[in-house]
């Protein structure tokens, strides 16, 4: 019934196109119109169209120009405050004036960017009147693909990009001019591989870029982001428009200060999200690097928005030194012990688990298959006879079943799966515990029975103050107290640091050794992750665990989620050739709706439905 129905009356996707194509119409109608001109009349048409724009804001520009002005001349911080609400205010309803005359002027705007790329294509150079812009152009050595004789400005259609020579060869079809406007209308486009990302891009950067406001193009890695940026850079400057890419460049420097105030700016979602935290972390205003956050879009936009959005972006400095950084040393062999007393207690929960299973008795009480597979996969999930027998037929069934069952209710029941356990880990929130066995196993090979039991504040603090005794010796109970506490908490945080080091994190996988230092493997790209170190005393574990030089311990500075920063932005939008499967997160986190875009030519490959494909989300912490 679903399938008539959907068939009679199209689908959502079959609505959305429907919507667009109108629009599609005016843009061809003004390509061919524009194929008329000059072209210094197609290159200027980049300047009527901003002054278009100057003109139409020029009534809430001077409102806030005044209110600002207002702001600065009040000595009254109560009322200066009012009149900044004022201003925020005045902010947004420019933004959304922004995007009414961007709309006016859409048609025009993706016909330049057309027109353009047709001439670039068909014509192995543009003659154009030379202006202050190509001069400057001309005189940066990269910039090969333009000279200047005379009175008369060459552009050659042939440039590098990430280190070879390319052809200009594209012309957007009129799925992509669909494309271009669903990604201007702040909502993520589904683009099948090969139907041309990058190229639609050029349509709402060009139109948001003659904003002023800038646009921001993310992409996953540093390579693309360089590759795209001089790939499409000479179509944008021809147009008078400015672009650079902010991993060209180091942090914190005027060259990155520069590129943020290009009209459109690339770079990897990590380096954006960097540079707001550090711009957190600076005294004045000029020492800041990004503007205002406008317009972005987000390439991979599933892969940045979803699978690593609720991964923290961390930029941390070291503490005082102290004898922190020698326990991780001094820890490793007891929890080595540790580890190895565990390792013997998953081989037995395994091994029962093996029985129980052939003899039928799959529940998740005590004396079932269920409960001993819980136990073995709490204490060493990664363990590889365990995936292996997580593998077989029944078995991952078995476990959820009993995973579900003791954490219902807030895990009340968790304990009878603990009750034998030295730690325990939760996979899931990437967390390694020590249980009461566990810390009187390690008590055992030092001299303090106490040594790894947290002392009760509370009541320690209540006998104190209820002892018969003068004053200042109770103060100085109080302060050794303190300070047992503050010892032993460390001492356990290390050695949780230490479990999670050994039991979750493995070498030539999440991180590689070299040159004595453990070096951060990134799960997206494979590459190292020079100069980054885990948090919270992580790295100084795993340097402790492969016995190399253990570093400085360090605290937090500053911190944010990619899904906040982004959040942050007047308007997102994004690109992805599997965004559909994700539509309701998208929907839910970002208000961002999903449009699928139809192929340029029909499809004749026969796709067959897709089984148990699953996106695996990690949350390792780095910074």
């Amino acid at each position: 019934m679903f399938s008539f129905l959907k068939k009679f009356f199209g689908s959502k996707y079959d609505k959305d196109v429907a919507n667009y194509e109108p629009r599609v119409a005016l843009i061809n109608e003004e390509v061919e119109r524009l194929k008329l001109v000059s072209n210094d009349e197609l290159r200027n048409r980049s300047l009527a169209l901003r002054e278009r724009i100057k003109e139409y804001l020029s009534d809430i520009d001077q409102e806030i120009e005044a209110a600002k002005n207002e702001a600065n001349q009040e000595e009254d911080i109560n009322a200066k405050e009012v009149i900044f609400l004022e201003i925020d205010e005045l902010i947004k309803q420019r933004d959304k004036k922004t995007e009414e005359i961007l709309l006016e002027i859409l048609p025009e705007a993706f016909a330049v960017v057309k027109e353009t790329s047709r001439r670039f294509k068909e014509n192995s150079t543009l003659t154009v009147t030379t202006t202050e812009h190509d001069r400057l152009l001309a005189a940066n050595s990269k910039k090969t693909y333009i000279s200047i004789q005379g009175e008369q400005a060459i552009w050659k259609n042939t440039w590098m990009a990430a280190g070879g020579e390319i052809t200009w060869n594209m012309v957007h079809y009129d799925v992509q001019l669909i494309g271009g406007m669903v990604l201007h209308d702040g909502k993520i486009a589904e683009m099948q591989t090969g139907e041309g990302k990058t190229l639609v891009a050029t349509l709402p950067a060009y139109l948001n870029g003659l904003t002023g406001e800038g646009v921001n193009i993310i992409t996953v890695n540093d390579y693309l982001a360089r590759r795209d940026s001089e790939w499409i850079g000479p179509i944008f400057e021809f147009l008078f428009l400015t672009i650079d890419c902010i991993d060209n460049y180091r942090p914190n420097t005027e060259e990155r200060r520069k590129a943020y105030r290009c009209d459109i700016t690339y770079g990897t979602n990590n380096e954006f999200g960097f540079d707001y935290l550090r711009d957190n972390m600076v005294t004045s205003k000029e020492e800041m690097v990004q503007r205002k956050l406008h317009f972005a879009m987000v390439d991979e936009v599933d892969s940045v928005l979803i699978d690593d959005a609720r991964t923290p972006l961390i930029i941390s400095g070291p503490v005082p030194k102290g004898t922190e950084e020698q326990e991780y040393e001094a820890l490793k062999p007891l929890v080595e012990r540790l580890l190895a007393a565990q390792q013997k207690q998953t081989t037995q929960h395994l091994a029962d688990a093996k029985r129980l299973f052939k003899e039928g008795k799959t529940g998740y009480q005590e004396g079932e298959a269920g409960m001993a597979l819980l136990r073995a996969y709490r204490t060493l999930p990664k363990y590889r006879p365990l995936i292996k027998f997580l593998s077989e037929e029944g078995v991952k069934v078995t476990l959820q079943k009993a995973e579900n069952f003791y954490m219902q209710e807030q895990s009340k029941n968790m304990h009878l799966v603990d009750a034998e356990l030295l730690f325990t880990i939760d996979e899931k929130n990437r967390n390694v515990e020590l249980t009461d066995n566990g810390a009187e196993f390690l008590a055992k090979y030092v001299e303090d029975a106490d040594f790894f039991i947290m002392p009760d504040m509370a009541t320690r603090m209540y006998e104190i103050d209820n002892q018969d005794a003068p004053e200042q010796v109770r103060s100085d109970e109080k302060v050794r107290l303190a300070q047992e506490y503050a010892v032993k908490a460390r001492r356990l945080h290390a050695t949780s640091q230490l479990l999670k080091a050994y039991t979750m994190f493995e070498r030539d996988q999440e991180y590689v050794v070299m040159d004595g230092q453990v070096k951060i493997v990134d799960e997206q790209t494979g590459r190292m992750m020079e100069g980054r170190r885990y948090s919270d005393g992580l790295h100084q574990a795993l340097e402790a665990k492969e016995n190399v030089k253990v570093g400085d311990i360090t605290q937090t500075y500053a911190t944010v989620t990619l899904q906040n920063y982004f959040r942050m932005y007047h308007k997102l939008a994004g690109m992805t050739g599997t965004a559909e499967t994700e539509a309701g997160e998208f929907w839910e986190i970002y208000k961002l709706d999903v449009v699928v875009i139809p192929t340029n030519k029909k499809v004749i490959r026969a796709d067959k439905r897709r089984y148990g494909v699953q996106r695996l989300r990690r949350k390792n912490t780095t910074h």
